[in-house]
């Protein structure tokens, strides 16, 4: 420790020997340094601000859109209603129609009608004449006879009706009986002229008929087709 105080000692005397003598006093007053020169910095701060436009652009086309035009719906087309003329149960004729001609009596006395007028169900249908009469003697009947196609058909019925030739009224079918068989076959039936119904009769007219087939129960089978304007029927002999 003590060795450390010595050290120290030691170099206190010789720092002190190498320490500059102090400035020797002139009589004049030292000069102030001169006073430091404020200088002003201006600083200058630049603001720039964005700014942002917005443009609006209307755009005009050189032409002027072409007008669509609106559709006028046209008037429905009025349709007038079709007429429908009424009924008449009598129609006026300012003519007589002409008469459709009869088959020719080509079988000795049998006038034969086409097969075809069976309609499948009947064939060898004739009768004895085209004309006959309410009060004439020389024509008050007529026979007529028909042969059944089918086997089912065990009897025979004859209906009829008037046709008037002067107006052209037609008038209800009526049941004239049933035919007789003879061994052949065959339905034959006799018709006189006062057998057509007292409401139908008429001087000048058509006599239609047709043949319906029955089974032996009664019941329809078939029947021939309607064979029209072929037999006069008038009061008195032609």
């Amino acid at each position: 420790m003590k060795r450390i105080v010595i050290i120290f000692l030691a170099l206190s005397f010789i720092l002190a020997a190498c320490a500059a003598p102090a400035p020797t006093s002139t009589g004049e007053p030292p000069t102030a340094p001169p006073e430091p020169t404020q200088t002003a910095v201006v600083i200058v701060q630049t603001v720039v601000e964005k700014i942002v436009e917005t443009v609006m652009v209307t755009v005009v086309p050189t032409q002027a859109p072409t007008e669509v035009p609106s559709i006028t719906p046209l008037p429905p087309t009025e349709v007038p209603p079709t007429e429908v003329p009424p009924t008449q149960a009598v129609v006026e004729a300012t003519q007589p129609p002409a008469p459709i001609a009869a088959p020719a009596d080509t079988t000795g006395g049998l006038i034969p009608v086409d097969d075809v007028l069976g309609a499948g169900w009947f064939v060898g249908m004739t009768r004895d004449r085209n004309d006959f009469a309410l009060r004439c003697q020389l024509s008050r009947e007529i026979t007529l006879s028909v042969k059944p196609a089918d086997p089912n058909i065990a009897q025979v019925q004859l209906y009829y009706r008037i046709e008037d030739r002067a107006t052209g009224a037609i008038f209800d079918w009526q049941n004239a009986g049933k035919l007789v068989q003879d061994g052949n076959g065959n339905f034959n039936i006799v018709f006189a002229g006062d057998s057509v119904s007292a409401n139908f009769r008429k001087p000048n007219a058509w006599f239609d008929y047709q043949f319906v087939g029955l089974s032996k129960t009664g019941g329809v089978v078939g029947r021939s087709d309607k064979i029209v304007q072929q037999v006069s029927y008038t009061f008195d002999c032609p």
